[in-house]
């Protein structure tokens, strides 16, 4: 069966996003590193959920969550009118990753974006898990890298 990508709701999602979550985590956080437990301040996602910032795309096969992108959509704060799509986190999990279910998330997902107004949508991709052929896949252009110094 064919995984199914909705903009789902935060307050109605996440206590079954959870588990992924923790997987994801396992998988791919520096944080885990260094003794930082994964702790999500729920109270702010439900903030931005009110608020309308939240953007939440859900991936599911047969019902069970397979994938999800989390993303905010703002103003720039250096540049009021231009609506951004900045990245929180995105996941396939990992016996979904053979085919299109990212590319076929990531055009749902531009689709929603530019439904929203949005005019610039940047996106991530960590060094040890690199996405970058995804997204030159989906023409992106890398524009910043992005170090960490754990202290």
């Amino acid at each position: 069966m064919a995984i199914t990508f909705m903009v789902e709701r935060f307050s109605e999602v996440y206590g079954e996003l959870l588990p992924l979550l923790h997987e994801h985590y396992g998988e791919i956080s520096t944080h885990k590193d260094h003794g930082v437990p994964l702790e999500p301040m729920e109270e702010v996602y439900r903030a931005r959920e009110a608020d309308g910032s939240l953007l939440m795309v859900i991936g599911r096969e047969e019902g069970e969550i397979v994938a999800y992108l989390v993303a905010f959509i703002a103003p720039g704060l250096h540049y009021r009118p231009c609506l951004t799509c900045s990245p929180d986190i995105f996941f396939v999990r990992e016996d979904k990753r053979t085919g299109m279910a990212g590319v076929r998330m990531m055009r749902f997902v531009e689709k929603e974006v530019r439904r929203r107004g949005v005019k610039r949508w940047a996106i991530g991709s960590k060094v040890k898990h690199d996405a970058s052929a995804l997204f030159r896949y989906l023409d992106f252009e890398p524009v910043e890298t992005t170090y960490e110094k754990w202290l």
